[in-house]
C-alpha cells in the first residue's frame, strides 16, 4: 500500500477558556492537520500543535515543512514507518512536530487498512483505562480549588496545577491550598507545571515553600536550556522534579538522569518526532527508573489526543498519567471526540486511532495558507 497524496490542512479551533501558562495564554487552538490518502483510496489523519516556545514550530513553519518533506514520502510502503522516518530526516533537519503529524497520519492510515488500532502497530497493550490529568491554572486561588473539588466529583483522580504565572512565593501558597485540598477529598495524584516560568533562585524559593504539601511532582521549573539549573532546583527539592521542553530526544533524557536534573519526563509526540520516538523514549525512561507522563500540547484535537492515548497505552509505565487537551476544545474536528469518563480514558480498539474525523468541519475551520498539495 503505497502513499498517493500527502496535504496539510491548518485549522484554528476555539479553546471553551483561555488556558494560562507561563510565557503564553492559549485562546485557540492553531494546529496543522495532516490527511494522507493511499492509492488504494485509504485516509489517514494527523496532527500537531502550533509550539513556538516548545518546538519552534508556527503553524506557517509546520505547513511549509509538510510541503518540503511530501515528495520525499510519495510512491513508498505506508506501512514503513521507520522508512519514512528516514526519509524525512534526509530531507529536513528538526521540525519534530510536522514530522509526527505525518507519521501519526501513516499509523492511521495502515490501522484501518489491516483493522487494527495504533496501540497494536506500536506493539504490546499494558493498559486499557488511564486516568486523564485535569489542567487547573489561574491566579484566582479560590477558582482553582472549585474547579479541583469539581473535577475530583466528577471523577478525576490527577491534577496538574500551572504555576510560574506569578511570583513564587504566590504561586506556592496556590499551589499548597489546592493540593491541601484536593487530598483532603481522597487519594489523587498532584503535579504543578512552570513551563520553564521560573528562574533558579525563584524555582529554589517555590520548592522550600510546597515541601511537605504532597505534591507528587513538579515538572519543568526553569528554562528547557539549563541542565545545571535543573539540577540545582532537584538537589533543593523534596518533590521530584521533571522534564518537558527540555525533552526532544532520549540523548536529553539520559543527560537530565546522568545530571540528576530530573526524575521523570513529559513525553510528546510533537517533541520527540512522532510515536515510534515517543515509545522508544518511555522505555528508556523505564530502564533508568524515571517516571513518565504522556501529554499532548494544550488544544490538540480528538485526533492528538487519541495519538496520544494508543502510546500511553503502550508504554511500560505511566506513573505521572497522561494529559489529552481535546476537552478543552469548544470545536473539535472528530464526529464523536475522544471520551474522558469519570477522568479516565479507554483506549480505543477501532482500526487505526479509532477516531473518525469530519472534512465538512476541517473545511470549515481551516485557515488560509499558500501551501500545495502534493500527489
Amino acid at each position: 500500500m503505497k502513499i498517493r497524496s500527502i496535504e496539510p490542512i491548518a485549522v484554528s479551533l476555539p479553546m471553551k477558556k483561555p488556558v494560562q501558562m507561563a510565557g503564553e495564554t492559549v485562546a485557540r487552538a492553531d494546529n496543522v492537520l495532516v490527511r494522507v490518502e493511499s492509492e488504494d483510496g485509504v485516509v489517514g489523519w494527523g496532527e500537531a500543535a502550533s509550539a513556538p516556545v516548545m518546538t519552534g514550530e508556527t503553524v506557517a513553519s509546520m505547513m511549509a515543512a509538510v510541503d518540503h518533506m511530501a515528495p520525499a514520502l510519495l510512491g513508498r510502503r505506508a506501512g514503513d514507518f521507520g522508512g519514512a522516518t528516514a526519509a524525512m530526516d534526509a530531507v529536513i533537519y528538526g521540525n519534530t512536530a510536522a514530522k509526527a503529524a505525518i507519521e501519526i497520519a501513516l499509523y492511521d492510515l495502515i490501522g484501518r487498512a489491516t483493522g487494527r488500532p495504533v496501540h497494536a502497530l506500536l506493539g504490546a497493550k499494558h493498559r486499557s483505562r488511564m486516568p486523564v490529568l485535569a489542567v487547573i491554572g489561574s491566579l484566582d486561588a479560590a477558582a482553582d480549588i472549585r474547579e479541583a473539588r469539581e473535577r475530583f466529583a466528577a471523577g478525576y483522580r490527577a491534577f496538574k496545577i500551572k504555576v510560574g504565572i506569578a511570583a513564587a512565593h504566590a504561586d506556592a501558597e496556590r499551589t499548597r491550598a489546592i493540593t491541601a485540598a484536593l487530598k483532603r477529598m481522597g487519594e489523587c495524584l498532584v503535579s504543578a507545571d512552570a513551563n520553564q516560568g521560573f528562574g533558579v533562585d525563584d524555582a529554589i524559593l517555590y520548592v522550600r515553600a510546597i515541601a511537605g504539601c504532597g505534591l507528587d511532582f513538579f515538572e519543568q521549573p526553569v528554562g528547557a536550556r539549563d541542565l545545571d539549573g535543573m539540577a540545582r532546583v532537584a538537589a533543593a527539592s523534596e518533590v521530584p522534579i521533571g522534564a518537558d521542553e527540555g525533552i526532544h530526544s532520549r540523548d536529553d533524557i539520559a543527560r537530565h538522569h546522568g545530571s540528576n536534573a530530573a526524575q521523570g519526563c513529559s513525553l510528546k509526540a510533537i517533541k520527540l518526532g512522532g510515536l515510534r520516538a515517543l515509545l522508544e523514549a518511555s522505555r528508556l525512561c523505564d530502564r533508568l527508573g524515571m517516571r513518565v507522563n504522556i501529554s499532548c500540547k494544550t488544544g490538540e484535537s480528538s485526533v492528538a489526543s487519541a495519538a496520544a492515548v494508543h502510546a500511553a497505552a503502550a508504554a511500560p509505565a505511566i506513573a505521572w498519567g497522561l494529559t489529552v487537551t481535546s476537552p478543552g476544545l469548544a470545536e473539535d474536528v472528530a464526529v464523536e471526540p475522544l471520551v474522558v469518563e469519570n477522568g479516565h480514558v479507554e483506549a480505543p480498539d477501532r482500526p487505526g486511532l479509532g477516531i473518525e474525523v469530519d472534512e465538512h468541519r476541517v473545511r470549515r475551520c481551516q485557515q488560509e495558507f499558500h501551501a500545495r498539495l502534493v500527489a
